[in-house]
């Protein structure tokens, strides 16, 4: 019980800052919104450094995914998917999550933590820095995309499956790039949130093949 009234503490102050932040500039609702998605990210190593067994972790985020399917319907937490455009991200979000703590909890834990890393750090940063700062900008299937944007996803991805590979193997691989250059590039598909979805099982996947294998 203590284990995961540690992750409900936790969880509860990411919603507690988003909250805050709202009260504070309303008008920023796609960075409300990052900071729930960034703020997230610790929260697998936290679980298996509690040794959450894999059953408990798949049962709460089986949860989890049913209240984001009932606030899609409801809007209890309007400020979850309080975004100006229309996206399933949230959905797509936690469904990889089941998906990768089914594949890799115990069998690879560093590919879970990779791929969920890439898809909370890497493409929760690229979407701030993409709307915070003027670049270059492209559209990829009706969404726009911005060479900042895309910058910040490439270097995040390098960052997080170097420190995580490194950690491993304790050595250098080039499949660091290709996995950063990878996730990179499936980060460009973003219709309807769907980058949350293949970005980290991709990145996972890979990551286990040719860097853990």
């Amino acid at each position: 019980m203590i284990k995961f009234a540690i992750i409900l503490l936790y969880l509860f102050s990411i919603f507690l800052i988003s909250t805050v932040f709202k009260n504070i500039n309303g008008d920023s609702r796609e960075i409300i919104r990052k900071i729930i998605h960034i703020g997230i990210g610790p929260l697998i190593p936290i679980a298996l450094f509690l040794k959450i067994d894999q059953i408990s972790a798949l049962i709460f985020t089986g949860i989890v995914l049913l209240m984001v399917l009932f606030n899609y319907t409801y809007k209890l937490f309007p400020t979850i998917e309080d975004v100006e455009r229309k996206s399933f991200g949230t959905l797509f979000y936690c469904v990889s999550l089941f998906i990768l703590i089914s594949l890799f909890w115990d069998k690879d834990p560093y590919a879970l933590v990779t791929g969920f890393f890439i898809m909370t750090f890497g493409d929760g940063l690229a979407g701030l820095i993409g709307k915070g700062f003027n670049s270059k900008s492209w559209n990829f299937f009706n969404q726009t995309k911005s060479l900042y944007g895309t910058l910040t996803m490439f270097l995040t991805s390098l960052i997080v499956v170097y420190l995580i590979g490194y950690n491993q193997q304790n050595n250098f691989n080039l499949n660091y790039f290709t996995l950063a250059i990878l996730a990179t590039g499936l980060e460009q598909f973003s219709i309807l949130g769907i980058d949350n979805f293949i970005v980290p099982i991709s990145s996972a996947l890979f990551f286990n093949f040719f860097i853990t294998n």
